[in-house]
């Protein structure tokens, strides 16, 4: 074993059981962010065999949380972040002195000291930020008024975190730890002076940050230098981030978020966000990685009652507290769900603020392996959660939905949300003979008002709010949801259509899609959109008749002009010599007749 080169050995080993373990995992029916996590508990301490570098695994995670927020922000305004402040702010506050009480009683059971359940209470308060996004991407909720709202109340989370994290040093005396005496004094003032930092960073973010960043990413686009445009991509949102830690005090992942936020509204966000995907990915696998080598089994044996009521606060307690808040505030029930679902697991900071309280000797080591233990289950059975959730959404229960009116916006409940927080109507449409599109962005709203143009029937898979409206303005037939959901797919009445157009860019989810359509209908055109040689063969291989490609289509296209051009000019050339093509000079004269 190459001990000499721990980053490598840590790195090459996490990725790769992280993989296998991913693929057990898929092949039972569960997330694959348990195997990533039994991959780290596999490498941990507390396991035999190899161990990793337990302090790179966590710089590495932090990366993946770094990019992970800035993608985020990159999908997100401050109009976005104010338009939920209303639910986000009281709901974060409260949500985190519930749990915060319900932690401290726990601890008060197990006779511990006010300070310690203090402790305790708030590392169990605030959620995972990897968890939670990650969730709300796969299910692709993250644009929606639900998504928006969880990640305004994870920033709240995360504020208050922050400043947990700087008083706890000095408030460690008071709450019976190692200390002097506090000076409620120098309290205060700490306690404004973070206050003043963190409105310091996000004013400069801004009012500078929003000329300053989107101008980088502009002038790195215009080298032409795509590896230039990658680099300066992840230049931003790790030197935002760090400087943000550095200089304000504030969490890197919350500096990535508001790097992501100030160049949302440039159209280069979404090439910045295709730059990110792969290493987000792939750092945020190895974040799953560091949170399983914390685990220690021995205390599922030592204090199983004990683990277990910890992670009833967290599943049940802060999911209740929270779907009460949301409720409260007048939003639908699918939301308060969402919602719920989301906070019903703890991570990153929880990590960090129990490790503090250990070493300032306010939170004994029990408490720890309590919030370890608590933060791998929650984590393993959130995605059981959202699966819970999903079911009774599916049902037409009459406070979460109203079927789509063709050609009008989606009916919600009062205090509810505009098209993406209604739920779809599963009833499979009537239209026989039609065109299905999945996907009504760049590609598919040219594809979709093509064929409309042209008279066929189109019914549209789309969930995105400006892309569902757009495609109503068409003439379009909308099914909102994920076409990779198989009850969604199942009503566009495969079995009964003409052809499938696929113009999603992701070649996985295409891949999704393409499989189940063909087994739907074996004599189906499909056509798919592909970015790589490799995706063209993927499509292909699950079914598509005809994957494209948008650059070799660009170039057939540009050579196809070319070559146009070409035959015209030899054309009229050859019409020009043999005197049967039209002249631009002044018409020539036969010679007079002798």
């Amino acid at each position: 074993m190459a001990h000499h080169a721990p980053l490598v050995s840590m790195i090459a080993i996490g990725l790769v059981l992280a993989f296998l373990l991913g693929l057990v995992a898929h092949r039972l029916r569960v997330s694959p962010l348990v195997g990533y996590l039994l991959a780290g508990i596999t490498v941990g301490p507390f396991t035999p065999g190899f161990v990793a570098n337990q302090a790179l695994a966590n710089e590495l995670a932090e990366i993946g949380v770094i990019l992970l927020m800035f993608a985020v922000g990159l999908h997100f305004s401050l109009k976005d972040l104010l338009s939920v402040r209303a639910v986000a702010l009281p709901g974060a506050v409260a949500q985190i002195t519930v749990a915060t009480l319900l932690g401290m009683a726990l601890a008060w059971v197990l006779g511990w000291s006010v300070g310690a359940g203090i402790v305790f209470g708030l590392a169990l308060s605030v959620a995972s930020t990897v968890v939670l996004i990650r969730a709300l991407q796969e299910r692709r909720i993250i644009d929606t008024d639900r998504g928006r709202i969880a990640v305004g109340w994870l920033i709240v989370e995360d504020l208050a975190m922050v400043l947990a994290l700087v008083m706890l040093p000095a408030l460690a005396g008071a709450l019976g730890g190692a200390g002097e005496t506090p000076d409620w004094r120098v309290i205060a003032i700490s306690a404004g002076l973070t206050v003043v930092k963190v409105a310091t960073f996000v004013a400069i973010m801004l009012v500078a940050g929003r000329r300053v960043v989107p101008w980088i990413m502009h002038y790195a686009a215009h080298t032409g230098s795509r590896e230039l445009f990658r680099l300066s991509v992840y230049a931003v949102a790790l030197g935002v981030a760090y400087g943000a830690a550095a200089l304000f005090g504030v969490s890197f992942a919350l500096g990535a978020f508001f790097a992501g936020m100030v160049l949302a509204g440039s159209p280069l966000s979404q090439r910045a966000t295709e730059e990110a995907l792969p290493l987000r990915d792939a750092f945020a696998v190895l974040f799953f990685v560091s949170v399983g080598m914390l685990f220690d089994p021995g205390v599922l044996v030592r204090s199983p009652w004990s683990v277990l009521a910890t992670v009833a606060i967290i599943v049940i307690g802060k999911s209740l507290a929270a779907y009460a808040i949301v409720r409260a505030f007048g939003r639908a029930n699918g939301t308060a769900l969402t919602i719920s679902a989301s906070l019903a697991q703890i991570g990153e900071f929880s990590f960090i603020l129990a490790g503090l309280g250990v070493g300032m000797g306010v939170l004994p080591a029990e408490g720890r392996d309590l919030i370890l233990a608590g933060a791998i289950i929650s984590i393993m059975l959130n995605p059981l959660i959202f699966a819970a959730v999903d079911r009774p959404r599916s049902r037409k229960a009459p406070d979460q939905m109203l079927p789509a009116p063709a050609g009008g916006p989606v009916a919600v409940p009062s205090g509810g949300t505009a098209v993406p927080d209604a739920i779809p109507d599963l009833t499979p449409t009537s239209l026989t003979g039609h065109d299905v599109l999945i996907g009504y962005g760049r590609v598919g709203s040219l594809v979709g008002s093509g064929l409309r143009a042209a008279g066929r029937p189109v019914l549209v898979v789309e969930e995105r709010a400006d892309e569902i409206e757009a495609a109503r303005r068409d003439g379009a037939e909308v099914v909102i949801g994920n076409a990779a959901d198989p009850e969604i797919l199942a009503t566009a009445n495969l079995s009964a259509a003409r052809r499938l157009i696929v113009t999603v860019p992701e070649a996985f989810e295409a891949g999704q899609v393409v499989e189940q359509a063909r087994a739907a209908n074996p004599g189906l055109e499909i056509v798919a959109r592909a970015h790589t040689d490799a995706a063209v063969s993927h499509l292909t291989d699950l079914g598509a008749s005809l994957a494209v490609m948008g650059e070799r289509e660009i170039a057939l296209r540009i050579l196809e002009r070319i070559l146009e051009r070409i035959e015209a000019k030899d054309g009229a050339d050859r019409q020009g010599a043999d005197g049967s093509g039209l002249q631009a000079g002044p018409k020539r004269q036969d010679p007079p007749a002798e």
